[in-house]
């Protein structure tokens, strides 16, 4: 499964993307802002190709998508939330958009996880 995030609308408080899976539209994505310096918990990863894997998080106990080998991150999660204020460097995933908010996103994310789940070959996840 080929996971692809591109990144669209950037503002000083978050960066709205879309995803698509295997090039099909899935949902939008809410990130922190992209910065040259990391700031712990205000930035968003690094462009790039990440391979993914569903695992058990320790935080939200239970299982849920982690990018493996972010540079200077650990623990890059794609889960639910609406704004900046719900992420700390992860991905959050959303049916609706607006300006740095993403909406529905629980059903954007039990959607996107259903299928992650299902999937028959490795996950990879392409940030443009």
């Amino acid at each position: 499964m080929k996971l692809h995030l591109k990144r669209l609308h950037k503002t000083d408080k978050s960066t709205i993307g879309e995803l698509t899976i295997d090039g099909k539209f899935e949902c939008y994505t809410l990130e922190d802002i992209e910065r040259e310096v990391k700031v712990k918990s205000e930035t968003a990863i690094p462009k790039g190709t990440y391979k993914v894997i569903i695992n058990q998080s320790n935080r939200f106990k239970r299982l849920m998508p982690l990018l493996l080998n972010v540079p200077n991150f650990e623990g890059v999660r794609i889960h639910a939330g609406n704004t900046n204020h719900d992420t700390e460097g992860c991905i959050l995933v959303g049916r609706t958009r607006s300006v740095d908010f993403i909406g529905q996103s629980r059903k954007a994310y039990d959607s996107l996880f259903k299928k992650m789940q299902a999937a028959k070959e490795g996950i990879t996840l392409t940030i443009s």
